[in-house]
């Protein structure tokens, strides 16, 4: 099959417009007559929900949670960028489009980045509108901070709480759809299976997770907004609900899943601190504004630290090394993640890390307190020369910014950040890989369409920091509700679609007999047994770093650990009721699956680009080193009834606007 992305023709800063221009519209009088499915309700799916509800059309909205604001949009914390240039340092569309191109190393779908840019400051106009309350300077203007990856300031933020105010903009806008009528909220229910009708997506069987039932739901498009996949790695920043069951389903019915090698290490996350923990917790990178990264010089204040018989505050200027600096004195501490966690790893490899564990480095707030200390001081007309002043007010302010994440930091670790430097180390995160989607979001399935997180197409190798709440509310409120409007308008006068055909009830017998299967297996383990052994060998060998051995371990270790599971897996308890047991074991299924292609992906990209790093094939510096000549391609695999037999599909990736060059952030 020939992937066809469906780019409009013309130049890359009119295609948009162009698009809207000239495709079919439905008018509002059949919108009512058509149905759409929205599976997850975060900043994606939530936004979608409630826009296509908005200009009419009937849906249906679906989260495994008990509310749609406890979607995991909720945990994002520090911004949302958008081409606003409010500072006046330089920025545009195209300045945000190269950025991002650049920070995906080059990886990415141009035309897909480039609408992500130029609808960016249309979010911050609606999510104002919305009452979402964003940081304001003094005199009431919107305020920007920093980001990594960028040289200008165009992050807009709330405190580090940024996106639980965006989701509940959402959530307000479908709630307001709801209490119309227009979206019929299917909360605690999770989708299991995709209904094919005549080669095009037609609906769902879901699970309500409080009753047990088997539920048929039929709409004219679905649409998937279930976020990203990093839970394979068992440890990571993600809720422990979020999985990947949706859109694993979908590829398993036809949809192709496009770089599943492409996950993100964020670099500022509290320390795995034993074999307990069952997440991980992140530290916005909003903190690289102001925290420096360090750690000791000498190896052996290295280790004096981690054996307690010294502490950061020991050491002087002279006995730090700011290594992010040092190798990156253009973009400093604001490198971006992919390139910040494998540095912070080379120096903890090399023994300069500062837990006991040795996986640690310093995230230090002493400079900025100073800084904005002395600022205040001179605003107040106050004596910069006293340092018990100048701390509290720097401290002060410092709060005013990032308190709760301050006091995060402080409940978890028991350690006041005020005073002395976070410990931080690389955890997943974010995932870039995800079902194939062409220009107008819809996967190799058609009127089956993928948003958000849980599509491939905006970040390339490596997403930049505050660009996940960009493209999940640009592809809600901006995006799909003109392309599935496209798809939808042949489809004005067909009618309702019958829950009774044969594809629903083949599709619910499938589900059944998984269930079925898992209650009636006399395993002894766990899910988490399971779930906890994938999650070492996904980080051991095919985490930060990877190379050929190691992956092909790790695909003869996954596949013969999934056929344990199912040989070795209990699930205790009922299907006819509430049972998270049988929940995570169906989720758990899916990672095993998604688990070897990833690696099988990350094998046969021999190149080292963003997120993606094969030892083989790096700079003398350590860098990336990408190899544009036989690999600036997509990677969409299609399903063939196991991972090892998947095949793959390329679309070539093609830059006409940006040239093609080695990353550099010196």
């Amino acid at each position: 099959m020939a992937l066809d992305s469906k780019i409009p023709n013309g130049p890359i800063a009119d295609k948009w417009t162009n698009y809207k221009d000239h495709i079919n519209l439905v008018n509002p009088a059949n919108k009512r007559n058509l149905d759409i499915i929205v599976v997850g309700t975060g900043l994606a799916g939530g936004s979608a929900a409630a826009t296509l509800a908005e200009l009419g059309y009937n849906v249906k909205a679906f989260c495994f949670q008990d509310s749609p604001r406890r979607a995991h949009s909720i945990a994002a914390q520090g911004g949302i960028n958008a081409a606003k240039n409010y500072k006046g340092d330089g920025d545009s569309v195209y300045r945000l489009f190269y950025d991002t191109v650049k920070g995906g190393d080059y990886r990415a779908r141009e035309a897909n980045v480039y609408r992500l840019a130029e609808v960016s400051s249309n979010i911050i106009d609606q999510c104002v509108a919305q009452g979402v309350p964003l940081a304001r300077e003094y005199g009431g203007l919107l305020d920007n901070r920093s980001f990594g990856g960028t040289l200008v300031s165009r992050t807009f933020y709330a405190q580090g709480q940024t996106g639980q105010q965006l989701l509940l903009g959402a959530y307000s806008a479908m709630n307001r759809q709801i209490g119309r009528g227009k979206i019929q909220m299917h909360s605690r229910h999770e989708m299991l299976e995709l209904v094919i009708i005549d080669g095009k997506a037609r609906g769902i069987i879901a699970r309500n997770l409080i009753t047990g039932e088997i539920e048929r739901h039929s709409a004219h498009a679905v649409v998937i907004a279930s976020g990203g996949y990093g839970n394979v790695f068992f440890l990571s920043t993600n809720a422990m609900g979020s999985n990947a069951t949706a859109a694993w389903k979908i590829h398993k019915k036809g949809a192709f899943f496009a770089n599943p090698c492409y996950t993100q290490i964020h670099p500022t996350c509290i320390p795995v601190s034993g074999d307990h923990q069952s997440k991980l917790t992140l530290m916005s990178e909003s903190l690289r504004n102001d925290g420096r990264i360090w750690v000791p010089a000498k190896a052996e204040d290295a280790k004096a630290i981690r054996e307690g018989k010294k502490k950061a505050t020991d050491l002087g200027e002279a006995d730090r090394d700011y290594f992010l600096e040092r190798r990156y004195p253009a973009f400093g501490n604001l490198v971006p993640r992919d390139v910040a966690s494998r540095a912070a790893k080379e120096r903890c490899d090399a023994g300069f890390g500062v837990n006991k564990t040795g996986e640690a480095v310093y995230l230090d707030f002493a400079a900025a307190i100073q800084r904005y200390g002395k600022e205040a001081a001179f605003v107040k007309g106050l004596d910069a020369n006293d340092t018990a002043l100048i701390t509290k007010l720097g401290a002060d302010i410092v709060k005013s910014k990032y308190g709760n994440l301050f006091q995060m930091y402080y409940k978890i670790v028991d350690e006041d950040p005020y005073t002395s430097p976070m410990m931080i180390y690389p955890a997943v995160h974010y995932t870039m890989g995800g079902t194939w989607v062409d220009y107008n979001l819809m996967t190799t399935i058609p009127g089956c369409f993928s948003i958000g997180e849980s599509n491939f197409s905006e970040h390339g190798a490596n997403r930049l920091g505050a660009s996940a709440l960009m493209q999940g509310l640009a592809d809600g409120y901006f995006v799909l509700p003109y392309t599935i409007g496209d798809y939808l308008a042949p489809d004005i006068s067909m009618g309702k679609i019958s829950t009774d055909r044969p594809e629903f009830a083949e599709a619910e017998q499938k589900v059944k007999e998984l269930i079925s299967n898992f209650m009636n297996n006399n395993g002894t383990h766990s899910v988490d047994y399971f779930h906890r052994k994938l999650g070492k060998i996904m980080w051991d060998k095919v985490g930060m770093a990877r190379n050929e051995k190691g992956l092909n371990e790790a695909i003869s270790e996954i596949a013969a650990l999934r056929e344990a599971f199912y040989k070795e897996v209990k699930v205790p308890g009922t299907d006819k009721g509430l049972n998270q047991e049988l929940e995570k074991a169906i989720r758990v299924a899916d990672f095993l699956e998604l688990g070897e292609l990833f690696a099988k992906d990350a094998l046969h990209r021999n190149e080292s680009c963003g997120g993606h790093f094969r030892e083989e094939y790096q700079t003398p510096e350590g860098e990336a080193l990408r190899d544009d000549e036989n690999f600036a391609y997509v990677a969409a695999w299609e399903y063939k009834g196991k991972p090892s037999d998947a095949v793959l599909h390329k679309e070539a990736l093609v830059y006409e606007n940006i040239k093609l060059v080695q990353r550099s952030y010196k």
